[in-house]
């Protein structure tokens, strides 16, 4: 008679799952903004700091780099040197989440909204 109401046990687990899902992934959103990666260009002349969040937090600009006659190349290189950092903060923030889903014991290719 209450032979189908075993599935109850199953639905309250995915529940505790999906609540667990949602907390660690609240925290990872959280932590994403703490990690910090870092981008250069020109050799390392021009360094860009961007949290994983892909936020520029710091430019570090090598002094021997400034010439008058050379400040196109100077601003290719901050441009370089930013999305450098841009490229590394989303691959660390896909390496986490990567982390995350498997963790959980979810497929490690699944996208989830973040």
């Amino acid at each position: 008679m209450l032979k189908g109401l075993g599935g109850l046990g199953d639905m309250a687990k995915m529940m505790k799952s999906a609540q667990e899902l949602q907390g660690k992934m609240t925290q990872m959103q959280e932590d994403l903004h703490n990690i910090m990666v870092t981008g250069e260009a020109g050799a390392g002349l021009v360094k860009a700091t961007a949290s994983a969040k892909g936020d520029l937090k710091a430019l570090d600009i090598d002094p021997s780099i400034f010439n008058g006659d050379d400040k196109e190349v100077v601003e290719d290189l901050i441009l370089a040197a930013i999305k450098d950092a841009q490229a590394k903060a989303a691959d660390k923030a896909q390496a986490e989440m990567k982390a995350l889903t498997e963790s959980m014991g979810l497929p490690a290719d699944m996208k989830l909204p973040f």
